[in-house]
């Protein structure tokens, strides 16, 4: 990549890269905040979503194999209804970061509640795992314009929600910054290669684990020869099923073949961004939040235009392909 001019960040032990694959825990959290008056009635879906409780000790367990450490985002309900799913995350010291209490979005909630629930989630997976969570990631993308600002305010190190760049990146908010660990859902999340669950309305046509392999390769041979870091974010109940868990496997020792790339937790991976970031030795982009002003831009203002040309609001595309 000569023709890149971003610098790669200096890494540990002169790494050219880093790596982790993060996993988001939902289980069927997301069941209980979409049918709870008849979540019995969707057992077909909540069996599929269940399958974090087989996949996740999988996970722990693939992980000792290959001798690594990762970060496990989790919904505080899973943790108080499976707490014996989890301990072996915490016991064989992965790292457990926020993913909401019920997966709800956080744009959904009141300004009180969002910080409620913030609080609330925290708490759960400090008493259980003995240490306060460092890292967020929003559930479903879903942000408030406040979420940054109480991310800051509660002592948060970083967030691995947007996709601004493909390096990480530096959110400055009026309470103060908070490091970015750079996400990618076209492609480095595996939804969009699997998930075909008509009761959420994602039609995707499944790939095979050798087709979605090849996107994952490709962006991690991308982020290694640009020096930056590679950040997957697979959910347990998706690729942590056998087939899917083998070609993860397989990314594993191409990444680990390489012998120069630090695999590590994604607070690891914060930390010595944030060193390099305070030494001088690399310099981020800052991106500013909220991203656009309060309200509609001028453009889709009333009386901008005559009303027979106003733009028409467009409704958003169905997840489907």
């Amino acid at each position: 990549m000569e023709w890149l001019k971003d610098a790669g960040v200096p890494w540990p032990d002169g790494a050219r890269a880093a790596a982790c694959i993060s996993w988001d825990c939902d289980g069927d959290a997301t069941a209980q905040l979409s049918w709870p008056d008849d979540v019995n009635g969707h057992a077909f879906t909540t069996s599929w979503m269940q399958h974090d409780r087989v996949a996740i000790p999988r996970i722990v367990d693939m992980y000792e194999y290959y001798g690594i450490k990762q970060t496990f985002f989790v919904p505080a309900w899973c943790i108080e209804e499976y707490p014996k799913v989890f301990e072996t995350v915490v016991a064989n010291g992965h790292e457990i970061g926020m993913h909401g209490y019920l997966h709800e979005g956080a744009s959904h909630q009141s300004a009180e509640g969002e910080l409620f629930w913030m609080r609330r989630c925290a708490d759960i997976i400090e008493k259980f795992s003995g240490r306060r969570p460092v890292g967020n990631r929003s559930p479903g993308g879903l942000m408030s314009e406040k979420t940054y600002d109480y991310l800051v305010q509660e002592g948060f190190l970083y967030d691995s929600t947007l996709m601004h760049d493909n390096f990480p990146y530096v959110l400055a908010t009026s309470a103060g910054n908070i490091l970015e660990l750079q996400s990618d859902l076209m492609a480095n999340d595996d939804w969009v290669q699997y998930a075909h669950v008509w009761d959420l309305q994602f039609m995707m046509q499944p790939r095979s684990p050798q087709e979605a392999g090849a996107v994952y390769l490709a962006e991690f041979e991308a982020a290694y020869a640009s020096g930056s870091a590679w950040i997957a974010s697979f959910h347990a109940q998706i690729s942590g099923r056998l087939a899917r868990l083998t070609q993860v496997g397989r990314i594993i020792e191409h990444i680990q073949a390489k012998g120069d790339v630090w695999m590590a937790t994604m607070e690891e991976i914060a930390l010595h961004v944030n060193k390099c970031i305070s030494d001088g030795s690399w310099k981020p982009r800052v991106v500013d939040m909220p991203l656009y002003p309060k309200g509609r831009i001028p453009a889709l203002r009333p009386g901008f235009v005559p009303d027979e040309v106003a733009l028409r609001v467009t409704p958003p595309i169905p997840w489907t392909d």
